[in-house]
């Protein structure tokens, strides 16, 4: 039986730090709701805005996937393994943090705020040897597509994780309808709006708000306003074995 949740953008945790304005889909930080922990093996999906010349000094992770998507502005990156890059709107960056590892993160613009989404999932195993890849996606968007920009598979378009999990950005006209079909039995989808609004499965979602659907095959998406930008998360629901 399919199971549909409406996730208001307004219901959201969050915090204002004055440097970082932060919105938490899921618990995080001092946000904790224990009905809100995860879906499936998301965990994670902060909003973040970050004032110029700002952001997150060096700080550990381990055994999680760690997904960047900046909305807009650049963000400068540092880590353990000797990665020194700066990810710009129109790219993906990913890190499996596997056994360890320490990064920076910096508003790599000192005038101008940068906004991005940081998205953390469970991988599929631990202990992985840590790793690092950044994609540019920007000339593959054409209006009133889904574009795949993250799988499973290193040999797929986009950069990979370690875990069976496929993103795909669509920016649309009003009235246009698409369907994304499930990319593997017993996933769920986390869409995310992340400009203009949409209906989905005859919910109706404006700007950053989330739905998370199960136990469908495919789903219905369709544009209500022009220029209508989604993030759609087609995601394991199965939690890895500890």
């Amino acid at each position: 039986m399919k199971n549909i949740n409406l996730h208001p953008a307004n219901l959201r945790g969050g915090a204002d730090h004055g440097w970082l304005k932060t919105h938490h889909s899921f618990s995080f930080g001092q946000y904790y709701n224990p009905s809100n922990i995860h879906f499936g093996t998301l965990r994670v999906l902060n909003d973040d805005y970050i004032e110029g010349g700002m952001g997150f000094g060096r700080h550990p992770h381990d055994n999680m996937e760690i997904i960047t998507i900046p909305l807009s502005g650049a963000l400068e990156h540092k880590d353990s393994m000797g990665n020194s890059s700066v990810i710009r709107t129109g790219e993906i960056q990913v890190m499996s943090a596997g056994t360890g590892i320490f990064h920076s993160e910096f508003n790599h613009l000192k005038d101008t705020p940068t906004e991005i989404l940081q998205i953390w999932l469970f991988p599929r195993q631990r202990n992985v040897v840590p790793r690092y890849d950044q994609w540019d996606y920007s000339k593959l968007v054409q209006s009133n597509q889904l574009v795949q920009i993250l799988s499973p598979n290193a040999e797929d378009q986009g950069v990979w994780i370690h875990q069976d999990a496929w993103f795909f950005l669509g920016e649309f006209d009003k009235d246009f309808s698409i369907q994304h079909q499930i990319q593997k039995e017993g996933n769920g989808i986390y869409a995310f709006v992340i400009e203009g609004s949409f209906e989905i499965e005859g919910k109706s979602l404006q700007r950053r708000d989330a739905i998370s659907i199960t136990e469908l095959e495919a789903i219905n998406i369709k544009s209500t306003q022009n220029h209508s930008k989604i993030l759609i998360m087609d995601i394991s629901m199965e939690l890895p074995k500890q």
